[in-house]
């Protein structure tokens, strides 16, 4: 893995947007970006039409990315940014790029009248076999959401970073899942704020205040080594019954940053997302960090 920040790029507003974010991190990672943009030949017979001629399709994938770059340039001043185009089926091309760089980047258009995504065939397919850690960018993603409104109530940039969710289930517990919220939230200034839903079982109704004890305190012990490492960062725990996915979701809301793991299924039939990580791909309402671990 290469200390180095990659960006997909196909000129969309969500992928815009996604390009604007993968800068910021950059700069708060203090590393370089790389603006990669995937280029799928047309089919000969589409390329002979009248309308389109010849390398208009490649002409459009140079400029694109050479023309963000440049904004990307003059608007985040120090940051080392580089444009790649490569050719292919973009799905496979960018799984292809997660091998090789910290953060792989990627944009989703927001479902029309609610906050959230409409994660695409390209994206679920890259979250799903991506290595490294993939996040998804609404396209009316701004560097304010992410933060707390001024004391007047408006948007700001400028003030601290609202807390990073983290969503765990303490039954299947991954450390590079736990550490990539803590590092995010420390980079930021800001909290965890750690969501654990879970579903009681029929043996569970009758357990009452037990149950609820025994899920709380799995969350404390699953946090405690995390405290100590990181001690700068506040940590609220919330463990709670229910739709994991929807708690995930409903605190979503007052993030800027929400953290889901992927179990990497090493199977003949495909990769898997799962359902709470897929939910949540659709409806948050902040940037998702989709942390893939074994």
């Amino acid at each position: 893995m290469s200390g180095t920040i990659t960006v997909g790029l196909d000129g969309s507003p969500e992928s815009r947007a996604a390009a604007e974010w993968a800068a910021r991190e950059a700069k708060l990672r203090g590393l370089p970006l790389k603006v990669l943009h995937v280029w799928e030949p047309v089919p000969e017979p589409v390329v002979q039409a009248p309308l389109l001629g010849a390398g208009t399709g490649q002409r459009w994938s140079e400029r694109i990315p050479r023309e963000v770059t440049e904004g990307l340039r003059l608007r985040h001043p120090g940051l080392q940014v580089t444009a790649e185009v490569l050719t292919g089926r973009p799905g496979e091309v960018l799984g292809e790029a997660g091998r090789s760089t910290e953060l792989l980047v990627l944009g989703s258009r927001g479902l029309s009248g609610i906050g959230g995504f409409l994660v695409g065939s390209v994206g679920l397919a890259v979250v799903a076999h991506a290595e490294c850690p993939v996040i998804l960018v609404r396209a009316r993603e701004q560097a304010a959401d992410e933060h707390e409104r001024d004391p007047v109530g408006i948007p700001s940039a400028a003030t601290p970073y609202r807390p990073v969710v983290l969503g765990l289930d303490t039954g299947h517990l991954d450390a590079s899942v736990i550490e990539f919220a803590f590092d995010a939230a420390a980079r930021r200034g800001t909290g965890v704020r750690a969501v654990h839903g879970w579903k009681p079982s029929p043996y569970d109704l009758y357990g009452g205040d037990d149950v609820v004890r025994r899920e709380t305190t799995a969350l404390t012990e699953a946090l405690l080594p995390w405290r100590e490492k990181y001690p700068s960062v506040d940590v609220v725990e919330e463990s709670r019954s229910g739709s994991p996915a929807g708690h995930l979701i409903s605190a979503s809301h007052e993030a800027s940053l929400v953290v889901v793991g992927r179990r990497i299924r090493r199977s003949p039939i495909g990769a898997h997302i799962g359902p709470v990580t897929h939910a949540v791909l659709h409806h948050a309402a902040a940037p998702v960090a989709v942390v893939a671990h074994d």
